[in-house]
């Protein structure tokens, strides 16, 4: 399998700093993508158009584990992976264990941290790295309305 926007920190840090040599605004957003809906295709959309270059970091399978519990994902990683790598809003995806981005966003330090309409700008994880590095806060994509643990509570309902 080839995922062609898969990067490690170190090469992202190398485009990064390359896409700000150029004068191009470099946004990041991230999250579980554990089943893909409409509000995550929002998200990414007007993340994507807040700039010239998103992002993706992609919570691993462990880190979900730790997140939401020992049932999810309900995809794995290299699936949930293969369908970000498809959607024409991401630039570049990379894959993080922590529960958190915060090493990412010091490491690469994008203009724009985009998160989801279930976040405020007073509630992002990651809101004090944010104010210390200067990066903008940006909530992004449509209200939210549907969430993966709904879909899949509503599967597990119907089967």
């Amino acid at each position: 399998m080839n995922l062609e926007k898969l990067k490690t920190l170190d090469e992202l840090k190398s485009i990064v700093d390359q896409t700000k040599k150029d004068g191009k605004r470099v946004i990041f957003a991230n999250g579980c993508f554990d089943i893909l809906h409409g509000g995550h295709i929002s998200y990414l959309r007007s993340a994507r158009e807040a700039g010239d270059l998103l992002i993706l970091a992609v919570n691993s399978d462990i880190s979900i584990k730790g997140l939401k519990g020992d049932d999810r994902p309900v995809l794995g990683q290299i699936d949930r992976l293969t369908i970000l790598d498809a959607i024409r809003y991401v630039d570049y995806l990379i894959v993080f264990d922590e529960p958190t981005v915060m090493g990412i966003l010091e490491t690469l330090r994008p203009h724009v941290h985009a998160k989801g309409t279930d976040y405020t700008i007073d509630t992002v994880p990651e809101r004090e790295t944010t104010l210390a590095l200067g990066i903008e806060v940006m909530i992004a994509g449509a209200p939210k309305q549907n969430a993966s643990r709904e879909i899949i509570s509503k599967i597990r309902e119907t089967s």
